[in-house]
């Protein structure tokens, strides 16, 4: 594997965009490198991850000596300083940024936003790792992004996460954030198929791919009429790996990928022959030296299928400010989004379990500390 007589399609992707981890353990970006021949880009994470990683054996003393530390600081602090070490701990094994989500029992209060931001800002000082080396990952609600700005003018780059609708990339393109990362499969489809599009062309096929393309096409005008660089589109959430190869072919600047799909497109071999397509060489810099939506994925630019039964045609307008008065008229436009609403709102409560069991497990420890 990795040989140039038997390239897979996971070094394929890697040739059209940025291919990141979406998983913290150490040892699986090593793998990547050493026997996948695709050294991870960023390292994206949610709650769930830390939680996860938290609970793994080589964390032990990690947990246990940063419990004892800050004691008195409460279980948030706690959380912040574990979560920055384990990505330190992985940061030699990818490329570019390391990522952590803020509390997403956050997401409707900016302020709150602000200050797990800069709690995370400080950790990642005192562990002696840049700004240019992480990203914050933000929900995409109307308060959440109206943190971006303030972040953004610190230093510290962002992410807009959560993210099913042309109207929050908007608004993110409006906050100046580094990423944005829209969910190809909605977070409940991992675990009930029954939800899964499961389609054999998901660049043309896919429920979400039209959104992704539009998304795409509105980001390039913005950029073409303005020079403002716009957000970088990391895909994320797929469940296969043409799901996966259908990113590189619409255009996307990277893909998070999680460890199950990147094992399976390390073992595909790529013969071109049996794509449905094909994804171009990735341009740098990116919207500068963009490339066209592809003729095939072109008609993807005028419809719809995760719309309302109501829906009048009309894309989200580039002209609406989404980010005044707290954001009200980006919750507005997801409260009439019924899929958006729905997704969102259930995204953000798998997050929220998995800062849940965090807390528990930490204030448990404090418990017997």
């Amino acid at each position: 594997m990795g040989s140039v007589e038997t390239q897979s399609w996971l070094q394929k992707l890697e040739e059209q965009l940025n291919v990141d981890v979406d998983w913290m353990d150490p040892a699986f970006s090593k793998r990547m490198a050493s026997e996948f021949g695709v050294k991870p880009n960023d390292m994206t994470s949610n709650n769930l991850w830390v939680n996860i990683q938290m609970s793994h054996p080589d964390n032990k003393e990690l947990f246990d000596r940063t419990v004892k530390e800050l004691k008195n600081e409460g279980w948030l602090a706690i959380y912040n300083r574990i979560a920055v070490q384990m990505c330190k701990n992985n940061i030699e094994n990818i490329k570019g940024r390391v990522a952590l989500q803020v509390n997403p029992h956050k997401a409707y209060d900016t302020q709150a936003v602000l200050d797990h931001a800069r709690a995370y800002a400080k950790e990642f000082e005192r562990a002696g790792i840049p700004q240019s080396k992480y990203f914050i990952k933000i929900p995409s609600t109307g308060p959440a992004l109206n943190a971006a700005p303030k972040l953004e003018a610190e230093g510290i780059r962002t992410l807009g996460t959560a993210l099913f609708s042309l109207g929050q990339a908007i608004a993110c393109s409006q906050a100046g954030m580094l990423y944005i990362s829209p969910y190809f499969n909605e977070t409940r489809a991992h675990d009930d198929l029954s939800l899964w599009p499961d389609v054999e062309d998901p660049a043309t096929e896919h429920t979400m791919s039209a959104r992704i393309v539009q998304i795409l096409d509105t980001y390039k005008r913005l950029y073409k009429e303005t020079g403002k660089e716009q957000p970088l589109l990391k895909n994320a959430s797929f469940i296969s790996p043409k799901e996966a190869m259908a990113a590189g072919e619409v255009g996307c600047h990277s893909a998070t990928i999680s460890h199950t799909v990147i094992e399976q497109l390390a073992k595909l071999p790529y013969d071109e022959s049996k794509q449905p397509g094909v994804g171009a060489p990735k341009p740098n810099p990116y919207y500068k030296q963009g490339t066209p939506t592809p003729e095939r994925l072109r008609k993807l630019a005028k419809i719809d299928p995760l719309a309302a039964a109501d829906w009048d045609g009309k894309l989200a307008s580039t002209d609406v400010d989404y980010l005044a008065n707290n954001g009200a008229e980006l919750d507005r436009i997801i409260s009439k989004d019924p899929v958006t609403a729905l997704r969102l709102d259930v995204a953000l409560k798998l997050f929220q379990g998995g800062i849940d069991e965090s807390r528990a497990k930490i204030e448990a420890a404090l418990a017997k500390a």
